[in-house]
């Protein structure tokens, strides 16, 4: 599943007029019925990955306080895909990725960077998605809890290996590197475990704003 939420309006079969400011959307199915796209004034287009941080930032006004597009999606989805290229290509705004600091996270991210899978997404070009968190850099940097580190598990381990021997990761090495610091670490994190530190709104309040504020994304 996928949903839409924030500064974002569009037409439906040019009829119905579906405004997404205050609420969220099931991202369309059929891609080709949405037109005329438009914001008044978002900065910016977000990935976003679990429920839990998609409710944090709507719940918590981020979209308030940073005019922008949030892109729920659970699992990797190509009408999602589509649609998040559809909007990056109608508004060209910049795209940012909120994920899991975790090898899923990662897949996930690449799903959206890059063509996809399937037939129907062989034919486009790669997106310039930056990665603002959760990184493996992350970790120190803001001071994540032991306790929110979790152990790295052999098919974890299995997975990062295959990854970084993707020509994808090759032609990414920053990301490469981010990758290559889970191996060493041997901890996976999850971007909701930045509610254990000293605010629980960490998350809205210091995490993504330290990211925009201090372009701290690769």
């Amino acid at each position: 599943m996928a949903v839409v939420f924030g500064h974002l309006a569009f037409t439906k079969r040019g009829r119905h007029i579906i405004d997404c400011n205050g609420y969220g959307l099931r991202v369309p199915y059929n891609i080709d019925a949405s037109d005329n796209i438009h914001s008044s004034d978002a900065l910016f287009i977000l990935l976003v990955e679990k429920s839990f941080n998609y409710s944090s930032l709507t719940l918590e006004g981020f979209c308030d306080r940073f005019p922008c597009i949030l892109v729920y999606v659970d699992r990797p989805d190509v009408v999602a895909q589509l649609f998040f290229r559809k909007i990056h290509k109608d508004l060209n705004l910049p795209l940012f990725a909120l994920v899991d600091s975790d090898p899923q996270g990662f897949k996930l991210l690449k799903f959206f960077s890059t063509y996809g899978c399937g037939g129907l997404t062989n034919n486009l070009t790669p997106l310039d998605i930056k990665w603002s968190g959760m990184r493996p850099s992350d970790l120190d940097k803001h001071g994540l809890p032991k306790l929110c580190r979790l152990p790295l598990p052999k098919r974890d381990t299995k997975i990062l290996h295959k990854l970084l021997k993707n020509d994808f990761a090759k032609k990414n090495p920053e990301w490469a590197n981010e990758l290559t610091l889970m191996l060493k670490t041997k901890k996976k994190v999850e971007v909701g475990a930045l509610s254990a530190l000293e605010d629980i709104s960490y998350l809205t309040t210091t995490y993504l704003p330290f990211k925009l504020q201090e372009q701290d994304w690769l």
